[in-house]
């Protein structure tokens, strides 16, 4: 697992600031925007905003048929429209100070002991020491964050029932079946 010293060293080399151009809100391509939540995050942004859980995320849209006829999928994403995020608004961020890890950290995630980058206008820019530190803590937390939630995700996971012909999200905090 990679430190914080480290992955403060890879970033400052490749540079980073963001743009606030908003492109990484909004659908490119087929799930471009597509923003995985934990149900953690779902609750915070739920308190900020004062919605339900139902606006603010929707099911991974990816399920895996069981043998009883039933379907699930493993995450959340943030509800999205057809054109970005729903909470993409004049241009910015809504929910800023509550925004998911993913948000956090773009354009870069920690994928087993390798930073990866997705493609960012933002890239390239220097970036402070100081800057680059904190964006590796911030990562190496997200990744701490993931690890918990996979984790919590296979436990439920082991004792999950999906009653027949429904749909359902089995994430760390139980089977939660879906209306409709």
């Amino acid at each position: 697992m990679l430190g914080v010293d480290d992955v403060a060293a890879q970033l400052g080399s490749i540079g980073f600031r963001c743009r606030e151009c908003g492109a990484c809100c909004r659908r490119v391509a087929e799930d471009s925007n597509l923003v995985l939540v934990s149900p953690a995050e779902v609750r915070a942004i739920m308190a900020a905003t004062d919605m339900g859980w139902n606006e603010v995320a929707e099911p991974y849209p990816d399920f895996i048929g069981a043998d009883n006829g039933a379907e699930y999928t493993l995450a959340w994403c943030l509800r999205r429209t057809a054109d970005a995020c729903i909470f993409l608004r004049d241009g910015r961020c809504s929910i800023y100070a509550h925004r998911p890890w993913i948000c956090r950290t773009y354009p870069f995630m920690l994928v087993d002991d390798d930073l990866a980058a997705s493609e960012c206008p933002g890239l390239g820019a220097p970036l402070s020491p100081g800057d680059a530190r904190d964006a590796a803590a911030d990562l190496c937390r997200r990744q701490a964050a993931e690890a918990m939630e996979e984790a919590g995700i296979r436990t439920v996971f082991r004792e999950a029932t999906v009653p027949p012909g429904k749909r359902a999200v089995i994430d760390s905090e139980g089977v939660k079946v879906l209306d409709g």
